[in-house]
């Protein structure tokens, strides 16, 4: 006689799923609960609190949705705030799960499928971190908006063969604004120009008056001065963000009301750093100066922080945290035999923020710079950035959860140590292979 399978236990049996559209949602609840288990709701407003009630009246405590563009947001934050569990699926997520679901609509598949508690939800970080991400996102946005404007003045200057670019390493520096600002006002003397540059430019007046000789004409100055124009306008809406931005963290509880310690010498703020102090709100905020980890400056450490939150319990390792950014080496094994290690394709701002400063490390006279170097030598820049973010990653993680300091043994001390790590490698294979390493000068000598 053929034994019977066992069956599925429910581990949500008061589940919902959720269809997510642009103009309507697809709900479906158990059929037990209701003699019309799958309703239609429109997007407006009063009908997704109306969703909330009737799920609510139902019993419903846990409801499972996918990430659709930007259409889910209003609805999660509705049920949030009414009180039930909401997940954010991802669609990938879904399609992976075996089965047949033709006969069915999707919002009746998620709820079958989250009833039996084979759907994970995406990461979400508290929502008033959620809030500051919004602003910090906005930022964002609003800097690359700003930047095709300065590559449009590049263009402008090119044309009218003005080469400030070579003489100068950013044209919206103080000394490149200086110099076009004047030309905009109208001055056409290279050298009256070039003595507009800042002190600490490297190179001399002569050099510059010669890079700034040019065809003055009239449709490029036009196309220059609405750029230099909008590049304003962009300038002054990040500033307003950041305002926005520095009250935002006002409201979140202090976790250090220690004294922030100096900046590290060698470590200069951004360029692009708001005017307000970043780096004392983050540290109050936080409660660990992160910046002491060389390549993470504040503007930095704000995307992370924006990204994962302000609780470490919600990855429980290091390992799980490394693999949520994508940066851990990849396990694809089937039959005993490894069939890829690589990382996993995420798309993630704060995985992009540890490859940025992984990358920032390159020329660094710091323990991390030596171990990009040594990766880059061997494998190639991206595997030695990916590297790099990976080891960045587990020592933010290491001080996020135990409050530690970070100190930089230098790349002297790193290439020391790996010389001695080798060598030790070394004499342990020559051991195993019945032979003893004998330093060079301890050989015999031969007569």
């Amino acid at each position: 006689m053929r034994a019977t399978e066992p069956e599925f236990q429910q581990v949500h049996p008061y589940a919902a799923g959720i269809d997510i559209g642009s103009a309507e949602h697809w709900v479906s609840i158990p059929v037990e609960l209701d003699p019309q288990p799958v309703r239609r709701f429109s997007c407006f407003t009063a009908d997704l609190y109306a969703m909330a009630d009737w799920l609510k009246q139902r019993g419903i405590t846990t409801v499972a949705m996918e990430s659709t563009g930007v259409y889910w947001i209003p609805l999660f934050q509705i049920l949030e705030t009414s009180g039930l569990e909401v997940r954010l699926v991802n669609a990938h997520f879904v399609k992976t799960v075996p089965g047949r679901k033709s006969d069915v609509l999707d919002c009746q598949w998620l709820q079958k499928l989250h009833s039996y508690g084979l759907l994970s939800g995406s990461f979400r970080p508290d929502n008033q971190v959620c809030v500051l991400r919004s602003y910090i996102r906005q930022r964002d946005r609003l800097t690359k908006s700003a930047s095709v404007h300065v590559q449009r003045m590049q263009k402008a200057l090119t044309e009218m063969n003005l080469q400030l670019h070579r003489v100068v390493s950013d044209i919206t520096g103080v000394t490149g604004m200086a110099i076009i600002r004047a030309i905009i006002a109208g001055e056409r003397d290279s050298q009256i120009l070039a003595a507009l540059k800042d002190p600490r430019a490297k190179r001399s007046i002569q050099e510059i008056s010669e890079a700034l000789k040019g065809d003055y004409r009239t449709e490029h100055l036009f196309v220059l001065k609405q750029e230099l124009n909008l590049y304003d306008i962009y300038q002054q809406q990040i500033e307003q963000c950041d305002q926005q931005i520095e009250q935002c963290l006002l409201t979140f509880e202090s976790q250090s009301d220690e004294q922030l310690s100096p900046r590290p010498k060698g470590k200069k703020p951004s360029r692009h750093a708001p005017a307000f102090d970043l780096r004392s709100h983050l540290y109050r905020i936080a409660g660990v100066d992160f910046t002491q980890i060389d390549g993470l400056e504040a503007l930095t450490i704000q995307i992370i922080i924006s990204e994962v939150g302000l609780d470490p319990s919600r990855f429980p390792t290091v390992k799980h945290f490394t693999s949520w950014l994508g940066l851990c080496p990849g396990s694809r094994i089937s039959g005993g035999k490894v069939l890829s290690s690589k990382s996993r394709k995420v798309i993630n701002r704060a995985s992009h923020a540890f490859r940025m400063a992984a990358q920032s490390l390159a020329n660094s006279r710091t323990a991390l710079g030596a171990f990009y170097r040594r990766i880059r030598s061997r494998l190639g820049a991206p595997k030695a950035i990916t590297a790099t973010a990976h080891k960045l990653a587990k020592i933010f993680y290491l001080l996020w959860t135990t409050g530690k300091d970070y100190v930089d043994t230098g790349a002297d001390a790193y290439e020391q140590q790996y010389q001695q790590r080798s060598l030790k490698n070394l004499k342990q294979r020559a051991k195993q292979m019945g032979f003893d390493l004998v330093p060079k000068e301890e050989l015999p000598q031969v007569s």
